[in-house]
């Protein structure tokens, strides 16, 4: 059985954890910024990184003592190296450095992404490659193959606003604080998502990709019109967001290989209505659905450890440490041979 260290500072959660092969979170911490973060509206980057290097070593202590395992015997220490705010990764990245060449333990540099894509395997055990991922946060909108470890052929991004930022931003736009997600998801619950004709961009299209920026504004009109109710304006953004998903998703399931399942990760992974939707889709095309845990959508290190096991195990003898002068990666795509796309196709 294989030990890692997990370690996430890629964007506003500080987080430590301890997986074994055996998919058991021996032990995990998760400090939140949001109140530090709630009065800009966003993350701010220079405040991130400044509580990731405030919060980062005591957390590792105490994940340690309560796992009851020391450095050396561990099997290897994994922090996400990218992508994401740089100074954050830097601080969650550096800190893997020093406590592998303290330990003389292999360092494993993780895809951010690769944990959220990875993740819904380390809740569920019946999941098998290949299998299709919708990656939905904060800063991504994909559509993903999963044909194993470290091979993902991207299907569709984002050509604009990722998903989870069109919540933030309506939010914003709606009076609700910070975290956005969360609070729009309460609110569209007491409205009417048809009492507000918004758009569905990019839905009946060609063009495999998503865009949010265009519904985004129409939030804001709608809002500033003064002819809507607040929670009508939420339930109905809700509503197209989720039909301009099932679309996209309806258009890739058509140009690709079968697959058995369908798999939900990320933050807005953790939003109900949208799972809602996508476990009926699946239901329609006689697939699989799986989503990770709440405590797993949102960033955490139990995934990054797990990703960390992924990789022990598919490479076997062939295994090799990460170098220790590896660089943080500010962008770092799943598939960097997918083809750019026209707009802030960046983040792909």
């Amino acid at each position: 059985m294989a030990v890692v260290l997990g370690i996430e500072s890629s964007c506003d959660e500080t987080a430590v954890a301890v997986v074994d092969s055996d998919r058991r979170i021996i032990a995990q911490r998760i400090a939140s910024q949001d109140a530090a973060h709630a009065p800009y509206g966003g993350v701010v980057p220079e405040i991130a990184a400044r509580a990731h290097a405030e919060k980062l070593a005591p957390m590792i202590e105490g994940v340690l003592a309560e796992s009851g395992i020391a450095l050396p015997d561990f099997d290897a220490i994994a922090a996400t190296a990218g992508p994401g705010l740089i100074g954050g990764v830097m601080v969650g990245l550096v800190s893997a450095k020093a406590l592998a060449m303290a330990s003389d333990v292999p360092l494993l540099a993780v895809n951010h992404l690769e944990g959220h894509a990875l993740s819904p395997r380390l809740a569920d055990a019946g999941i098998a490659f290949p299998y299709l991922l919708l990656l939905v946060s904060g800063g991504h909108c994909q559509i993903l193959r999963v044909e194993g470890v470290g091979r993902y052929r991207r299907l569709a991004t984002t050509i604009d606003d990722a998903l989870g930022e069109a919540f933030d931003k309506t939010a914003k736009i709606l009076g609700l604080g910070y975290p956005g997600g969360p609070a729009v998801e309460r609110l569209a619950r007491e409205g009417n998502a048809a009492a507000v004709p918004l758009p569905r961009p990019l839905a009946g299209s060609k063009e495999p990709h998503f865009s949010f920026a265009g519904l985004k504004s129409a939030v804001m009109r709608a809002h500033e019109s003064g002819e809507h109710a607040v929670a009508d304006i939420a339930a109905s953004f809700q509503q197209a967001a989720m039909d301009c998903v099932v679309d996209r998703l309806e258009y890739s399931l058509a140009r690709t290989d079968p697959v058995a399942t369908l798999v939900v990760a990320g933050g807005v992974a953790a939003n109900q209505a949208i799972r809602t939707a996508l476990e009926r889709l699946a239901e329609r095309h006689d697939m699989r659905f799986s989503a990770p845990p709440l405590a797993l959508c949102t960033d955490n290190a139990a995934m990054i450890a797990w990703a960390g096991l992924e990789r022990l195990a598919a490479e076997g003898d062939a295994f090799r440490s990460d170098p220790l002068d590896l660089a943080a990666r500010p962008r770092w795509p799943l598939d960097p041979e997918a083809e750019p796309v026209r707009g802030a196709g960046y983040k792909a």
